[in-house]
């Protein structure tokens, strides 16, 4: 079975800036995609270029087995059936949410149609807003009409353009969960694009980092957290630091907080420096350990505290320990090493 979204080594510039640079991935029929980057590595470029909205330069786009852009050739938006949910929700002010719904299906819908507006209410939880105006409503019931508007023609793809970037925080983390829910509902193939990562772990079930029009690593989120493969995305999904350590042997590096075992060949010799990824839940608190850091920072999150510790070296970590142990900035505490995947770069200069 062909990818419901095969995009293979896609190019393009503004002018001579090349934005996009030999970019590829799939995505099979059903699941929820994400581009995750910093702002100007180039996701939003290609969110446009699968929309139809920019000419490729190089490389293709099919969509459902069809090919759709390429090099002088351009398939019309209107004719990709593709479903768009953009940041500012795009709602007529005029029209009352069924309305806006129903947009898609012309100024007179059959019956059918007008079941599937009642039907796409009822999926997104406002089954009884049918008669209200946009104005009329939160911002998350305005995104969740976008939504329901999007999906009712039945696309063959849809795509989320920073949906949530105009909510706030709570929000946000709520409506991410709701949304994931109701895609997965329709069973419509999604992407989304995100510069922030706690939108992309809940909603997507395979993520592509950008870095400079390319994707550096197209993974779970699991994966991703836990098996980084350049320096780029160990630094920029999650949190986390790096700890010097010195190659001793094919699998083990020793570090100022004791031994590691990699579990897989390291490429360094030994004697070579390297950077260990260090997370804050790989940092545990431990009165009996026979390392000491100092508290120099520290985070109230409710059901845990995140500290900032320095080790006797000068170095930093950072460490997720349960909020009834209440240390005071300038303490030392206990800690050791519990990292269940070792990940190491070459040391930095």
């Amino acid at each position: 079975m062909a990818a419901s979204v095969d995009v293979r080594n896609l190019e393009h510039s503004y002018g001579v800036q090349r934005v996009v640079r030999g970019l590829s991935f799939t995505l099979d029929q059903g699941a929820i995609g994400c581009l995750l980057g910093p702002s100007g590595c180039g996701k939003t470029t290609v969110l446009r270029c699968l929309a139809g909205f920019e000419p490729v330069q190089g490389g293709s786009i099919a969509l459902a087995g069809r090919e759709v852009s390429a090099p002088g050739r351009i398939v019309p938006p209107e004719a990709r059936r593709i479903g768009m949910v953009f940041q500012d929700y795009a709602l007529f002010p005029h029209l009352c949410v069924a309305a806006n719904v129903g947009f898609a299906f012309g100024r007179r819908p059959s019956p059918d149609q007008h079941r599937r507006v009642a039907e796409m209410l009822s999926l997104v939880g406002l089954e009884g807003a049918a008669r209200t105006y946009p104005h009329e409503l939160s911002g998350g019931q305005q995104q969740r009409v976008a939504l329901a508007r999007a999906l009712a023609p039945e696309p063959d793809l849809l795509l989320l353009d920073e949906p949530f970037s105009n909510l706030d925080v709570d929000l946000r983390e709520r409506l991410s969960l709701e949304v994931r829910s109701i895609i997965k509902a329709t069973g419509t193939t999604a992407i989304l694009v995100t510069h922030d990562q706690h939108e992309a772990f809940a909603i997507a079930d395979e993520i592509g980092i950008m870095h400079e029009g390319r994707i550096e690593q197209w993974d779970s989120p699991y994966d991703l957290y836990h098996q980084p493969t350049t320096r780029f995305i160990a630094d920029f999904v999650g949190q986390g630091v790096f700890l010097r350590g010195i190659v001793a042997g094919p699998a083990r590096v020793v570090t100022e907080l004791g031994d590691l075992d990699t579990g897989a060949p390291l490429l360094a010799a030994d004697g070579y420096a390297v950077d260990v990824l260090v997370r804050p839940d790989d940092i545990v608190h431990d009165d009996a350990a026979p390392w000491q850091a100092e508290v120099v920072a520290k985070a109230f999150r409710g059901a845990d505290f995140l500290y900032t510790l320095v080790l006797p070296s000068g170095s930093r970590v950072l460490s997720l320990v349960p909020s009834h142990h209440n240390h005071a900035l300038g303490e030392k505490i206990g800690i050791r090493l519990a990292i269940d995947h070792v990940v190491a770069f070459p040391a930095a200069s």
